[in-house]
């Protein structure tokens, strides 16, 4: 029964691009018609049980059979496969991967509610889920000269990933419009980037917060490579507790980190921001968004990725945000940058699969990679991007119009030769 749905499923949805599925019985079907621009696949099922795993669970049932090597992409990769899938339903059209089976998505809503708890406590435990797996993937994956790990942003097609990397470092300095002096927040600092960069090319003090002990160790070291220990301090700390410790701040930066708050702890974000950022401050939020309306994180990426982790809609951050006076005073929704971004990282996981292999495992490696996937697929056709708000608490606290971003975005970038 479940080898018939699924060939249903397949036969409905992948049509321009060929995929050749073996089933473990030895029969091969084939679905689609390869089409220029789409990727043609070939995968193998290793037991009878795969095709009732990607029925009842379609994200979840595919990324657990690939990680466990139940399900064998022979041509093409797992890229390739996720690409196929995705391109075929894409948001603008309205079609969608089929969703879980009726008591598997009641049984998801449930769990996805108590993710959301994200308490101090439980916030420190899921950060180290992701983070504290070790530096060393990190290293291989991303741009060593600023260790980003977050959408970049791609001006121009022949960039490289550390020059995409620093143009989002200063598209979002620009946003901050900083003043000598300013003493900077950065919430969720990760392994120092943007810190350091900051305090490169401002009169500035930067403080920089996160709650993985690994990245705290590693920001600290670069940090001090910099040369910059004098003006960048790297705190293991909670957002939470800045106010309680009578501290504020002229700007306020956090990039890639709101995805890891959760819904029930927007209010307290927005709060702890409002009360922390001085009268004249600007702050610059940069976050994973969803097209659509609010949400709920899937399976797959809940169990094994970001354990209590929310991709907002932009509707319900602006609604939080709102009831603490904060003035979105600039809004940028960036499309397709981080899909540039993602396959860029898929590209160096790939091409150091004998050292991921051999920090970790294979399984592990299989994991890794099918999230690259799925997340580098999601923004090229399915219905996130990314936002980037500018808050500030008084309306004059920035000039009237736009234009001092774009000039102070072109003198903090290498001049092209």
């Amino acid at each position: 029964m479940s080898k018939t749905l699924l060939k249903q499923v397949l036969g409905k949805f992948v049509t321009d691009g060929q995929l050749l599925v073996g089933f473990a019985d030895g029969e091969i079907a084939e679905f689609g018609r390869s089409v220029a621009g789409y990727p043609d696949v070939t995968i193998r099922f290793a037991d009878r049980r795969v095709p009732r795993d990607m029925v009842l669970d379609p994200r979840l049932g595919v990324g657990e059979a690939y990680m466990d090597g139940r399900l064998i992409v022979e041509e093409g990769d797992i890229l390739d496969l996720v690409t196929l899938f995705r391109a075929n339903t894409r948001w603008e059209d309205g079609r969608r991967i089929a969703a879980p089976a009726t008591l598997r998505r009641l049984r998801e809503t449930v769990e996805f509610a108590v993710s959301q708890i994200n308490n101090a406590t439980l916030s420190k435990r899921n950060v180290a889920a992701h983070y504290d797996i070790g530096n060393a993937l990190y290293e291989l994956m991303l741009d060593a000269e600023h260790m980003q790990y977050s959408c970049a942003y791609w001006p121009r097609d022949d960039m490289t990933l550390a020059q995409a990397q620093e143009a989002k470092l200063a598209h979002i300095a620009a946003k901050l419009s900083i003043e000598p002096g300013n003493e900077i927040l950065d919430i969720g600092c990760g392994w120092g980037g943007m810190a350091i960069y900051l305090a490169r090319h401002f009169d500035c003090r930067v403080t920089g917060i996160t709650l993985s002990e690994e990245q705290a160790a590693l920001a600290r070291e670069r940090v001090a490579e910099a040369g910059l220990a004098d003006r960048i301090t790297i705190e293991l700390t909670d957002y939470r507790d800045i106010p309680g410790q009578a501290r504020q701040f002229d700007r306020i930066v956090s990039v890639g980190m709101f995805e890891h708050v959760g819904r029930s702890q927007f209010d307290t974000f927005f709060r702890t921001c409002a009360e922390i950022l001085r009268p004249k401050g600007v702050m610059l939020l940069h976050s994973i968004v969803r097209f659509g309306p609010p949400g709920s994180t899937d399976a797959f990426t809940r169990k094994y990725i970001f354990p209590g982790g929310y991709i907002p809609a932009l509707s319900e951050t602006l609604a939080a945000s709102e009831k603490y006076r904060l003035i979105a005073s600039d809004v940028e929704v960036l499309r397709v940058h981080y899909a540039k971004t993602l396959r860029e990282w898929y590209r160096r996981c790939m091409a150091h699969r004998e050292e991921i292999e051999a920090l970790f495992d294979a399984r592990f490696f299989r994991m890794w990679t099918f999230y690259l996937a799925g997340a580098a697929t999601v923004f090229e056709y399915g219905g996130m991007g990314n936002f980037q708000i500018q808050y500030v608490r008084d309306r004059h606290a920035v000039p009237l119009t736009r234009d001092y971003m774009g000039e102070a975005e072109s003198s903090l970038l290498p001049v092209e030769s």
